[in-house]
Protein backbone atom coordinates (compact mmCIF):
# COMPACT_ATOMS: atom_id res chain seq x y z
CA UNK A 1 0.00 0.00 0.00
CA UNK A 2 1.85 3.26 -0.62
CA UNK A 3 1.80 5.88 1.28
CA UNK A 4 -0.22 7.91 -0.33
CA UNK A 5 -3.35 5.71 0.97
CA UNK A 6 -2.83 5.66 4.47
CA UNK A 7 -2.64 10.01 4.18
CA UNK A 8 -5.73 9.52 2.52
CA UNK A 9 -7.43 7.33 5.41
CA UNK A 10 -5.53 9.26 7.98
CA UNK A 11 -6.91 12.57 6.73
CA UNK A 12 -10.66 10.52 6.51
CA UNK A 13 -10.03 9.75 9.94
CA UNK A 14 -8.66 12.87 11.13
CA UNK A 15 -12.06 14.70 10.08
CA UNK A 16 -14.08 12.36 12.49
CA UNK A 17 -14.66 13.60 16.22
CA UNK A 18 -12.20 11.63 18.18
CA UNK A 19 -14.66 9.34 19.98
CA UNK A 20 -15.31 8.24 16.30
CA UNK A 21 -11.37 8.09 15.84
CA UNK A 22 -11.65 5.74 19.09
CA UNK A 23 -14.15 3.44 17.22
CA UNK A 24 -12.85 3.04 13.61
CA UNK A 25 -8.71 2.73 15.04
CA UNK A 26 -9.93 -0.30 17.72
CA UNK A 27 -11.99 -1.69 14.45
CA UNK A 28 -9.04 -1.37 12.47
CA UNK A 29 -6.71 -3.22 15.00
CA UNK A 30 -9.16 -5.98 14.80
CA UNK A 31 -9.17 -6.21 11.71
CA UNK A 32 -5.15 -6.60 11.28
CA UNK A 33 -5.26 -8.87 13.63
CA UNK A 34 -7.78 -11.00 11.95
CA UNK A 35 -5.37 -10.61 8.85
CA UNK A 36 -2.54 -11.78 10.74
CA UNK A 37 -3.98 -14.75 11.85
CA UNK A 38 -5.24 -15.70 8.36
CA UNK A 39 -1.58 -14.98 7.46
CA UNK A 40 -0.14 -17.12 9.89
CA UNK A 41 -2.76 -19.60 9.54
CA UNK A 42 -2.18 -20.31 5.16
CA UNK A 43 1.54 -19.53 6.45
CA UNK A 44 0.96 -23.48 8.49
CA UNK A 45 -1.32 -24.71 6.24
CA UNK A 46 1.28 -24.85 3.39
CA UNK A 47 4.08 -25.75 5.45
CA UNK A 48 2.16 -29.05 6.21
CA UNK A 49 -0.06 -29.35 2.96
CA UNK A 50 2.47 -32.11 1.51
CA UNK A 51 1.87 -34.02 5.33
CA UNK A 52 -1.97 -33.74 4.91
CA UNK A 53 -2.10 -35.37 1.20
CA UNK A 54 0.38 -38.05 2.62
CA UNK A 55 -2.38 -38.74 5.19
CA UNK A 56 -5.74 -38.33 3.14
CA UNK A 57 -3.52 -40.96 0.68
CA UNK A 58 -3.12 -43.51 3.43
CA UNK A 59 -6.98 -43.16 4.80
CA UNK A 60 -7.78 -43.72 1.58
CA UNK A 61 -5.39 -47.48 1.19
CA UNK A 62 -6.78 -48.04 4.57
CA UNK A 63 -10.00 -47.84 3.58
CA UNK A 64 -9.66 -49.90 0.42
CA UNK A 65 -8.04 -52.29 1.94
CA UNK A 66 -10.58 -53.00 4.86
CA UNK A 67 -8.25 -51.88 7.28
CA UNK A 68 -10.40 -49.11 8.29
CA UNK A 69 -12.90 -48.96 10.83
CA UNK A 70 -16.11 -46.66 11.46
CA UNK A 71 -15.72 -43.88 13.88
CA UNK A 72 -17.18 -44.07 16.99
CA UNK A 73 -18.34 -40.93 18.16
CA UNK A 74 -18.92 -41.70 22.31
CA UNK A 75 -14.74 -42.81 22.00
CA UNK A 76 -14.14 -39.80 21.40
Amino acid sequence: MSSAVIATVVKMMESLPDPVQDRVADHLREYIEDLRDEVQWDATFKKTQGQLVAAARRAKQEIAAGQAKPLDHDQL
